[in-house]
């Protein structure tokens, strides 16, 4: 690294970094939502709740076309 691309990148490192981070974040989330692990746990969330009677059926189907629909429409992992 030269002397000026230090000078004038120095400054930004900490503006590269924090974006750096935020797209970590989002391939996690990303992962997370469309593992098929969390997609159950979502799914059996949404049942139990159908069962105890906090949600209607109406209710519990559009989540689950919701949960569903996250999973389908999300691009697959980076790589």
């Amino acid at each position: 690294m030269d002397l000026m691309s230090l000078t004038f990148g120095l400054p930004l490192m900490p503006l590269r970094g924090l974006i750096r981070l935020a797209e970590l974040i989002q391939e996690q989330v990303e992962l997370e939502t469309r593992s098929p692990a969390a997609v159950r746990r979502h799914l059996d969330e949404v049942e139990e709740a159908r069962a105890s009677g906090q949600i209607t059926d109406e209710e519990a189907d559009q989540r689950v076309e919701q949960i569903l629909g996250q999973m389908i429409d999300q691009p697959g992992p980076p790589g």
